[in-house]
């Protein structure tokens, strides 16, 4: 047994620690996938396969850290039961946690959340609880852990935290070690997109604590409070709408979001995400989610704007998560005809950069 000099016994939460290191060791790291333009462009763009992780997205990263930041703070203990308030893809790798170290897991969520991901939160062992309204999750999923004696993750809060910005192995590292025998090893640009606000913290950070010359470029949906929010330095902005892109954008700017290490940021419409994530699916002959497409939008739009101004290099964005998660929604075109979602335009301006590069103005 593990005791501190006061006898407290520390054996559960260092064998917690040992098991979600264990699994980390047992795991490679995520690829980096070259993504096809002409060899006359002379710019590459990457594409960084977060769908590969066991639970199966960029959240996976996340749910780690914050399991780890918790036990490590003291807050989770044998027993103790993990409640977050998420639908999406972090309540599924949370749930997975939870699993490995034998806790139970609440996910708070909407009424309205698609049954593939409460199947897959379940598969984990997870049990999902319902709220009618949208911006009640937050107060009922502390109201859930005060309830159970449980824990509140909380990942708006606690993710631009949770993560060792410097290095440890953190995505931002692993990308730029993936580089290093590239043609272009310091990317231009690094495109992703903001749920919590963690990623993106974590990429500026490190950009600026390794002297890169590199710019990093935050793709925001629509209905989100993240452009307004950095457009108005205004850490209070909300929109109050819910985004359609699950996995990224917010009704509010969330604790998490640091805006003063983000070089620029992109408004992408929702059809043009859409569109995007058909387009890229079709490249790659395998489906990607939603959140995905957005990158896509933003590191083409980048990638042009490169073109014209003659310059080369390289560009990197991630594959947060599989497109297999949206057969209902995204890849289903009654469903995009109910959001009265027109993809023709969108879907035109991504063959039209395929063939020539132009990007609509």
């Amino acid at each position: 047994m593990s005791y501190c000099h006061h006898g407290v016994d520390r054996t559960w939460v260092d064998n917690a620690v040992r098991l979600i290191e264990a699994d980390s060791q047992r795991s490679a790291d995520t690829h980096l996938l070259r993504y096809p333009l002409p060899e006359s462009w002379n710019i590459q763009l990457y594409l960084k396969d977060e769908s590969t992780h066991i639970s199966g997205s960029l959240k996976h990263r996340l749910a780690r850290s914050l399991f780890l930041y918790a036990l490590c703070n003291g807050w989770v203990h044998e027993n103790t039961t993990i409640v977050e308030a998420s639908s999406g893809s972090t309540a599924v790798s949370e749930a997975y946690f939870a699993n490995l170290l034998g806790l139970d897991f609440v996910a708070v969520m909407p009424a309205s959340t698609s049954p593939q991901k409460i199947a897959l939160i379940e598969a984990h062992g997870g049990r999902c609880h319902f709220v009618q309204r949208p911006p009640d999750m937050y107060t009922e999923a502390a109201r859930v852990a005060a309830e159970t004696g449980g824990h509140f993750m909380d990942q708006f809060t606690h993710a631009e935290r949770a993560t060792d910005w410097r290095g440890n192995n953190n995505i931002a590292e692993s990308i730029f070690t993936q580089l290093e025998l590239e043609a272009h090893p310091v990317p231009e640009w690094v495109v992703v997109g903001a749920g919590t606000g963690g990623t993106s913290a974590t990429i500026g950070r490190y950009i600026r604590y390794r002297r890169h010359a590199t710019c990093l470029a935050v793709v925001d949906p629509e209905n989100s409070a993240f452009y307004g929010g950095y457009e108005t330095a205004d850490a209070g902005y909300q929109t109050g709408m819910p985004s359609r892109i699950e996995g990224i954008g917010r009704p509010r700017v969330e604790p998490s979001f640091v805006g003063q290490v983000i070089d620029r940021m992109v408004q992408v419409p929702d059809a043009a995400s859409i569109a995007a994530c058909r387009h890229v699916s079709d490249v790659l002959g395998r489906r990607v989610g939603g959140s995905t497409g957005t990158n896509a939008w933003g590191a083409f739009g980048l990638i042009a704007e490169m073109l014209r101004r003659g310059r080369t290099g390289s560009v990197v964005t991630l594959i947060c998560d599989g497109g297999d998660r949206y057969a209902g929604t995204y890849f289903n075109d009654e469903w995009v005809a109910a959001q009265a979602l027109d993809l023709a335009a969108p879907a035109a301006a991504l063959e039209q950069f395929a063939a020539t590069g132009d990007w609509p103005n």
